[in-house]
């Protein structure tokens, strides 16, 4: 099953098993932030990518700038662990690093939660990919993927014990829209994915396709 057929039958089981309104809430609110977030603010290809450096799962720091000296990068941001779409793509993304690896490549997900979150996220996945900590979303905030969660959906977070003050470290509800680049080793975008439906990621295919010509480069 590929990654995109794996989130679509994730997504039908929520709808068939999610408390009553809750499908339609999270439809809503994709809708209001499709329309609300500025795309055109956003990092996209061509562009420099900012430059990082974040804590990793294992106490160690892993900088952009460091990275693309030995080629390009796979840089993903997605909202936290507690997200089950997330962990269908980073098991998906983990599936390619041998081939990643084989053009050149780096890859590593990013996101705002706590260290220790980003270690059990590495932990429960088995993961071997770079897994960063961006608390305070400053990463985020200058590849220009950063909102701010509505109240209706804080609650529904508090109810199911994933009230983000606790896993972020902060108070400000702040999330980065799930969005992943490749990125060549001049620092520029070769490729930029950014999709505020959470339930949608890019596919392992198109991150390999946009490898193969920057190896070359």
């Amino acid at each position: 099953m590929g990654l995109e057929q794996e989130l679509n039958a994730f997504k039908a089981q929520f709808a068939r098993t999610a408390p009553a309104g809750r499908p339609a809430l999270y439809e809503a609110k994709i809708e209001e932030l499709r329309r609300s977030f500025a795309r055109e603010k956003a990092v996209g290809p061509g562009d420099a990518a900012p430059d990082f450096s974040l804590p990793d799962a294992r106490g160690g720091s892993v900088t952009l700038s460091d990275l693309l000296r030995g080629g390009p990068a796979v840089v993903t941001f997605y909202r936290g662990g507690w997200c089950p779409y997330r962990n269908i793509q980073l098991r998906a993304y983990e599936a390619i690093l041998p081939q990643i690896k084989a053009l050149g490549g780096n890859l590593v997900a990013i996101s705002p939660q706590l260290p220790d979150g980003s270690l059990k996220t590495a932990e429960t996945n088995a993961l071997t990919v770079h897994v960063l900590s961006d608390v305070g979303n400053h990463a985020a905030r200058r590849f220009g993927l950063v909102y701010t969660l509505p109240e209706e959906l804080r609650a529904a977070m508090r109810s199911n014990d994933k009230a983000l003050p606790g896993i972020n470290g902060d108070d400000s509800w702040d999330l980065p829209v799930p969005a992943t680049y490749v990125v060549g080793g001049d620092g520029r975008v070769a490729l930029a994915y950014i999709e505020v439906d959470y339930r949608r990621r890019l596919e392992p295919e198109a991150i390999l396709a946009a490898l193969k010509p920057l190896r070359s480069a």
